[in-house]
């Protein structure tokens, strides 16, 4: 039986990349990370399920990084440098961290409180130990997948995105049905896409000898707004990006604090140093016209720069909004949990889990900060109400 996380680069890039970060600039920085089941899925009627999922997150205290993959990510991971997959060889999961539980209702709740160069790594391995057990529940009440199903719908995605040209990165980890159906699924992509422009995935691209894609996640605005204030994190963010990176890693997310607020506080500077900006709430077209725009007021050709849009994206979501900025922008997308998590299972609905950093501060002496998230979608905002209403206001955004 497949593990749920296979190993330390069992996970995105971004959250090395934003580890990396942290311990440069804010190595006494500390956060919390809450795992949310925003379906409220009772386990009530399961009473191993709790066990299951500590058996799980023992394993994952189990796993080190090896010689072997330190020195692939070395290599090619060359931005990251040596010295923080040398720190990260000797980093391993603390299990007593995990705080693992069913409320009342039988919903399943875990958080973790670290220093963020740590407590970052935790995020993903939470959503992944989730889904694992949850779907491997599932199969005992008879929801149990056909591997070659999974794998016609895959095949048939990828040789869509042939025909068509969709330039598209494999986005889905976090929301995967297991390790198993991802191995399946990026086997398909190295063998048979021709657009596939990489994977999330350090672990997978290592396997497969896929290219590493990814950035910088919400979280790190959420960060620097929760310490320095909303009105420049985005700012900031981008500032410390570039004290770390230097021009490597540079696209922007967006959509924390809404796009129209990013695209504010962006400078000149900011916009010709950025490769591209990463679209991942609201209307696509809305947005993309924005960015555009945007860069056509700083005197900078669209053309030169990349939006990805990453929206809970399908092949034929992706094809649409591919014929109508292609010309006009680079075009990219990263697609998710359509990609390993659709298992043609009748009856069958992917997990929607998230995991969250609900609070930070820079150091032990500092007061605990609460972190939210608004988006695109303004109404489906995340976090206290009360710091919402700051935000908005700070932010000069309406209902």
């Amino acid at each position: 039986m497949a593990k749920s996380v296979l190993s330390i680069l069992d996970t995105d890039l971004y959250k090395f990349s934003m580890s990396y970060a942290y311990l440069t600039l804010y190595p006494l920085a500390e956060g919390t990370f809450e795992f949310t089941d925003r379906n409220k899925e009772s386990w009530s009627d399961c009473p191993e399920f709790l066990d299951n999922i500590k058996m799980e997150l023992a394993h994952v205290a189990s796993l080190r990084l090896s010689e072997e993959e330190k020195n692939w990510c070395i290599k090619h991971i060359p931005y990251i440098p040596a010295s923080y997959w040398e720190w990260l060889s000797t980093f391993h999961f603390e299990y007593d961290k995990f705080e693992p539980s069913l409320d009342e209702n039988g919903v399943f709740h875990c958080r973790v409180t670290d220093n963020m160069h740590k407590v970052t790594l935790y995020e993903i391995p939470m959503i992944l130990v989730f889904c694992k057990v949850r779907n491997d529940m599932l199969k005992e009440k008879g929801l149990r997948i056909n591997i070659s199903d999974a794998q016609r719908i895959i095949e048939e995605k990828v040789e869509f995105a042939n025909r068509n040209n969709i330039p598209f990165s494999e986005f889905g980890t976090r929301r995967r049905y297991d390790s198993t159906v991802q191995e399946m699924v990026d086997k398909v992509i190295k063998e048979k896409s021709h657009t596939c422009t990489g994977n999330s995935n350090v672990y997978f691209c290592m396997r497969y000898g896929m290219l590493p894609q990814g950035t910088v996640a919400h979280e790190n605005i959420m960060f620097h707004a929760a310490v320095f204030g909303y009105k420049r994190a985005n700012y900031l963010t981008i500032e410390d990006w570039i004290k770390v990176y230097d021009g490597s890693l540079g696209t922007a997310l967006i959509d924390t604090y809404t796009t129209p607020s990013f695209l504010r506080s962006l400078t000149r500077k900011q916009a010709h140093l950025l490769s591209g900006f990463r679209q991942d709430s609201g209307d696509e077209y809305k947005v993309g016209n924005m960015i555009i725009n945007r860069l056509k007021e700083f005197g900078i050709d669209p053309k030169s720069k990349v939006i990805v849009f990453s929206n809970a994206l399908n092949m034929d979501k992706a094809k649409d909004i591919y014929d109508y900025f292609n010309g006009r922008c680079k075009v990219a997308f990263g697609i998710g949990t359509n990609l390993t998590c659709d298992p043609g299972i009748e009856g069958y609905s992917a997990a929607n889990a998230v995991a969250k950093l609900v609070r930070c501060r820079l150091s032990k002496k500092d007061p605990w900060e609460k972190c939210i998230k608004i988006s695109d979608d303004l109404g489906k905002h995340m976090g206290d109400d009360y710091e919402f209403e700051i935000a908005k206001y700070e932010l000069h955004l309406k209902d």
